[in-house]
Formats: structure tokens, sequence, C-alpha cells
């Protein structure tokens, strides 16, 4: 463990009081299990939270999810979940008897109502505005002709009607997000790219910093770590970006 990465990761608070190694999520976005295991055994202390996807869900990512949390790990399930309301609620009713603490679903309405019904204990419902690997263009192929950023604004106000935790944004729409729900939602921002790093199928990308300075709570961060020669010095190079974004954020407040 890098002495200089867990020094970096614990020392950095926001008005909100989450500790740097829950704000920065590391997306286990691998094909197995022992990966997985590899990848959580060389961060170390450094990351508290993981994100695990569709892919291992798929190859033993849920019985891995009750493992990290009985090592005192939190999980990010992001399963987007859609389906009918019955379906939602017993789904939802069982993943929180897991501890699970972040669950994805589809932003529309009935679905996070069921979710929201169903949810207990620590899970927060997340829901997903519009995917970061989208743009406009996708948004003409569904025939919404409204400009991008006005679709998110509308899923986002549904999702607060409706009930959720949080959503998940890009950091571009974030501060729009920000300025009409304020404090109370969670903001959890996917596709973050370091400077320098490879966009991969990400459309909607942003730097550490732009998206804390832009208002999110949550970084999801995969490739740009896990493809790294050293993945703790990416991740201390993310933790130290994000704590000067932070500093600013807290000045101009």
């Amino acid at each position: 463990m890098n002495p200089q990465l867990e020094a970096v990761a614990f020392s950095a608070k926001r008005e909100q009081g989450i500790p740097l190694t829950d704000r920065v999520i590391l997306a286990l976005d691998v094909e197995t299990v022992e990966q997985a295991e590899a990848i959580v055994s060389e961060v170390g202390s450094a990351v508290n939270f993981f994100k695990i996807g569709l892919q291992l869900q798929y190859n033993g990512g849920i019985a891995y999810a009750r493992k990290l949390i009985d090592q005192d790990k939190k999980v990010f399930l992001d399963s987007k979940i859609f389906d009918i309301g019955n379906t939602i609620e017993r789904t939802v009713e069982n993943i929180s008897r897991m501890g699970v603490h972040f669950l994805t679903v589809h932003g529309d309405k009935q679905v996070i109502e069921s979710a929201v019904r169903a949810k207990r204990g620590q899970l927060k419902i997340l829901a997903v505005t519009f995917l970061t690997s989208l743009d406009e263009n996708d948004l003409r192929d569904m025939h919404i002709e409204m400009p991008l950023e006005k679709f998110v604004e509308f899923r986002a106000q549904l999702a607060i009607k409706a009930g959720a935790d949080g959503v998940i944004a890009s950091g571009l729409e974030a501060p729009m997000i920000r300025r009409m729900a304020g404090r109370e939602l969670k903001i959890v921002t996917p596709g973050i790219r370091p400077a320098g790093t490879a966009l991969n199928d990400q459309r909607r990308a942003t730097t550490p910093s732009q998206a804390i300075e832009s208002g999110a709570d949550y970084l999801v961060v995969g490739r740009p770590v896990l493809n790294a020669e050293s993945k703790t010095k990416m991740l201390e190079s993310i933790f130290q970006e994000v704590e000067r974004a932070l500093k600013v954020h807290h000045v101009a407040a």
C-alpha cells in the first residue's frame, strides 16, 4: 500500500462529510471474481467503495458483493433495473437485505417509485438519466427531439418527484442538476477520464476535477485505473485532483 496514497485518501472531506475513500468509487468492470479480488487487494484501503456492474454480476458478482460487504466495504450494484412494479419491489427488498449502499434503476417514474417503496436500511436508489456513452444523435434515434440537457433535466426532475436518493449523470449536466436540486440529491458521475487517458466508448466524459467542481458527489472510475500500469499511482493522481477541486469548491461556496 502506498503511504502517500492512503494519506491523501483519508484527508479530504466535503460539507456532506464524504471521505475521499468513499467519494471515488472504483468500478470492478472485469470478467471474473478472481480478477476483481486481485484489484481490491492491490488498491488496499485507499478505496472503500466498489461498483459491480452487469458483466461481473452474471459471473459470481452478487456473491462477491456480499463478500465485500462482509469486509466492511461499500458496494454500488449497477443493475439498471427495469421491470414491472411488483418484480422491482421484490428485487429491491432482496438487495436491501444484502447490505448494498447504491443501486441503479432506469429513470422512469413507475420504476423509481417501486424501487423507493421497497428499499430498506442504507440502500440508496439512483436513477439513470442518460448514459454517458450516448449523445444527442442517440436521442434522435429514439425520436426524442429535445436538446440533451433538457432531456437530462426532465429525467432528473422526474427522479426527484419519484423520491430517488440520487441520479447518475454526466459531469456536463451536473451543474444544471445541482442548481435545480440543491444539496439533497446525490449526483453520481461515471465516465470519468483523467487528462491524457483514453475516452474509450465515453462521449460525455469529464475529468475528476471538472466533475467535482460541477457538483458531483461521487465519481465512478473504471478503465483509467484498471488499465493503468500502476493502479495505486493512478488513484493517487485522481485523489489529489479531487482534493484540489474540493478546496476550490469550498472557496467558491
